[in-house]
């Protein structure tokens, strides 16, 4: 698995020109118009971005909400007899399988899926993945320096008292950055190890955010001194030109892989497979690169240009998608009933 992520982590030290990026790309599908209705569990700047050029490609308008995968997969299914979108766009692939669980989602292989490695996406084609994001410590190299500690390097590193009150990541009951963190520590130590553990973090939690990303600016700010997030958050925090350090701890990261699926019951069926045979193309992975949306794409010919995406020296963790999905709910429940209200 790690081997694959290499090969798709491809560095460059030479930035693509805007040239030489429309001419890697795929040739211009036929524009067929229209409109579509998404959730999207993509952060809204960066899912703007991508629905702008797929809108210039196929003229096909997007209208979408952004939730966080927890809200997402509520909705979903409270909606199921009368679906509100036709796609879900992003956030991690666990969602889609627990929805599958569900029965929301519809089953399209995309035109371009089999450029896509089998273990980012579906094998009954009822989502694909359109990017990886390990987990990663972001931290404040100011809090760093003013209590003489040096970044995390160990999830132990995080119940150091120095951070009392300093720990700002995600709900477990919202986000899928949160349920990704379970999935990590459990398979690194074993469910219960894994809730003692969460415990014994929970006593340096300042605050618990919606989302995923909600934690990045007071931690730049220095209103927090750490947290754990997904990669793609980290980088672009500090690509905004924060005094940052971005970790990773000896005992391993699992990492998500950003989904797309298409609603069961979709209303504009036809513009969601377009949607999906978009998402599927190297096109997608090069306006991600080019707009600094720091996933890392599906696609292995995608040229990555970030060398901070080099997941080559990081202990990257395997975890099966479709037991994540099982286990999401259960995990949650265990979460709030152990660590939240004890």
């Amino acid at each position: 698995m790690k081997q694959v992520l290499k090969r798709l982590v491809v560095i460059s030290l030479v930035i693509l020109t805007a040239t030489a990026l429309f001419a890697a790309g795929v040739k211009e599908e036929k524009k067929v118009g229209g409109s579509l209705n998404v959730y999207s569990i993509m952060p809204e700047k960066y899912a703007t971005k991508i629905f702008e050029e797929f809108t210039k490609d196929t003229g096909i308008k997007v209208n979408f909400v952004r939730l966080s995968s927890g809200e997402a997969l509520a909705r979903l299914i409270a909606e199921k007899a009368n679906p509100q979108v036709d796609a879900l766009w992003g956030g991690p692939a666990d969602t889609y399988e627990a929805g599958i669980l569900e029965g929301v989602f519809e089953s399209y292989v995309p035109s371009e899926a089999a450029k896509v490695p089998a273990q980012f996406k579906s094998p009954d084609g009822y989502w694909t993945g359109i990017g990886i994001i390990p987990l990663t410590f972001l931290t404040n190299a100011k809090f760093l320096k003013d209590h003489g500690l040096n970044p995390p390097t160990s999830w132990n590193d995080l119940l150091d008292p120095a951070y009392k009150n300093g720990l700002q990541m995600a709900d477990v009951r919202t986000s899928g950055t949160a349920t990704e963190r379970i999935y990590s520590l459990v398979n690194i130590w074993g469910e219960d190890e894994a809730y003692r553990y969460q415990k014994k973090l929970h006593e340096n939690i300042q605050l618990y955010t919606k989302g995923g990303a909600g934690g990045a600016m007071p931690i730049a700010t220095g209103q927090a001194a750490s947290g754990v997030f997904y990669i793609v958050d980290a980088l672009d925090i500090q690509q905004q030109g924060y005094d940052l350090v971005i970790s990773y701890p000896k005992e391993g990261v699992s990492y998500g892989v950003e989904g797309s699926g298409i609603v069961k019951g979709a209303k504009n069926l036809e513009a969601a497979k377009a949607l999906m045979d978009w998402a599927s193309t190297k096109r997608l992975g090069d306006v991600m690169v080019a707009n600094l949306i720091n996933y890392i794409p599906t696609r292995p010919d995608v040229v990555v240009t970030n060398p901070a995406l080099d997941m080559s020296k990081v202990k990257l963790i395997d975890v099966n998608i479709a037991w994540k999905g099982e286990k999401r709910n259960y995990f949650v429940e265990r979460w709030i009933e152990e660590v939240i209200q004890n």
